[in-house]
């Protein structure tokens, strides 16, 4: 499965659309600024609804902006190709959607008075929604079959996932918390856990 993909620092990223080079600068380089206001998903948790919810909030419930700009230049993907270019050039504050694992992204966020949105998805509707996208695309390997894509997905082995860190960070309560404490100006965290 993996020779569509590249490793970098764990995970695997497909091999188009994604630079090494551009990884590196993200955490590195990339500037969070205090107006902007990022989306943090794990892959097939529901982004792209997200997406539009935000937007439609932006614009006070305008559908117009929606309707005329795409998607990826409403709220480019920071690990991108097109992405990441698309956001050091961009004035005002911007709209940042990201699937990153923690351990990725933008050292400056956490020093930011940013704002962020953490979508969870329960891991099982994850699992359905991955597997009939990637089923579907040619972007991406197809796995075949449900049990072929459920062994990667308890392995790791899908698209900006981690055996290591897969649900790790971004969707733990700790470092939620974590976060919280050590952003200057943060309002509050409102966790919501559907038990």
């Amino acid at each position: 499965m993996m020779s569509d993909y590249y490793w970098f620092e764990g995970i695997p990223f497909p091999a188009i659309g994604y630079q090494r080079e551009n990884l590196e600068d993200v955490r590195s380089k990339f500037v969070v600024k205090e107006e902007d206001l990022l989306i943090l998903t794990y892959p097939k948790s529901g982004t792209h609804w997200l997406i539009e919810i935000v937007c439609l909030i932006q614009t006070k419930g305008d559908p117009k902006w929606i309707q005329t700009v795409p998607i990826w230049d409403r709220s480019p993907w920071l690990e991108t190709d097109s992405g990441y270019p698309a956001l050091i050039n961009k004035e005002g504050p911007r709209l940042i959607t990201s699937h990153l694992p923690i351990h990725l992204f933008p050292k400056s966020l956490f020093s930011s008075k940013a704002k962020a949105i953490y979508l969870i998805r329960n891991p099982r509707d994850i699992l359905v929604s991955g597997y009939f996208f990637y089923g579907n695309t040619n972007l991406v390997k197809n796995p075949g079959s449900l049990r072929t894509y459920f062994e990667w997905f308890l392995k790791g082995n899908g698209h900006l996932q981690s055996g290591e860190s897969s649900g790790d960070h971004w969707t733990s309560a700790e470092f939620a918390h974590e976060v919280a404490r050590s952003r200057h100006g943060l309002e509050g965290v409102i966790y919501y856990f559907k038990i």
